[in-house]
């Protein structure tokens, strides 16, 4: 699951980054509000942090220009502040969340397990469409009795595509998404691995198909829509 981390106390940051990734999350973080906004944009990631005093941009004006562009990435809030008022001004600007400072990492890592089964399509944690499932866990693609384990990328790629459904994806999304925010990842490499994937989906005999939308990038369809 990528995670994207705003906090510009250098400590804190790195603390969280350790715990984080300790529990397999992938971090990205960001000290500065507009390059913190500007990652969060790109929807490119299942659970977003936001410190509400950052320099430059603070989180509720980052949370409302997130949900104003259509992002709906779950986003927890983090401030040293525990007035009511400045509670009810982050949920009013679009935050999932709160969690005030000091706080027990415990807390902090269940709101997050919690945020993340809510951003899910299915109780279980499966990703379905069409005749596909996908079994996050374990990665595992399934198609009436075929099955097929995935690689890392290509589990990310369809669970991107699925999250995404009956949207056309750009070529930039999906290195962004995948590789990360910072990532140097050519758009052939993107290529690649869909062609990794297109192989998967044949192999399971799904109906489903990955397209590439000519100059745009790609979206996954169903039958003969």
């Amino acid at each position: 699951m990528r995670l994207l981390l705003v906090e510009d106390e250098k400590r804190m940051a790195e603390a969280l980054c350790e715990l984080l990734r300790l529990e397999k999350y992938d971090v990205d973080h960001y000290a500065d509000g507009p390059e913190g906004l500007d990652a969060a944009l790109t929807g490119a990631y299942d659970l977003i942090i936001l410190d509400v005093m950052l320099p430059g941009k603070n989180g509720f004006d980052i949370a409302r220009e997130v949900r104003k562009n259509g992002v709906k990435t779950p986003v927890l809030m983090l401030t040293a502040k525990s007035e009511v008022d400045d509670k009810v001004t982050g949920l009013d600007c679009g935050a999932d969340d709160y969690l005030t400072k000091p706080f027990m990492t415990k807390e902090l890592l269940a709101r997050l397990r919690a945020l993340g089964r809510r951003n899910r399509n299915t109780v279980d944690g499966a990703l379905r469409y069409g005749d596909l499932t996908l079994n996050k866990e374990n990665a595992t693609l399934t198609c009436g009795e075929n099955s097929v384990r995935l690689s890392e990328k290509e589990a990310h790629i369809l669970e991107y595509l699925i999250a995404n459904q009956g949207q056309i994806l750009t070529r930039e999304q999906l290195a962004v998404k995948i590789w990360g925010y910072d990532s140097d990842t050519e758009y052939n490499n993107v290529e690649v691995y869909m062609s990794f994937t297109r192989k998967k989906l044949n192999f399971v005999k799904s109906k489903a198909e990955i397209k590439a939308v000519r100059g745009i990038g790609y979206e996954l369809r169903y039958g003969h829509v």
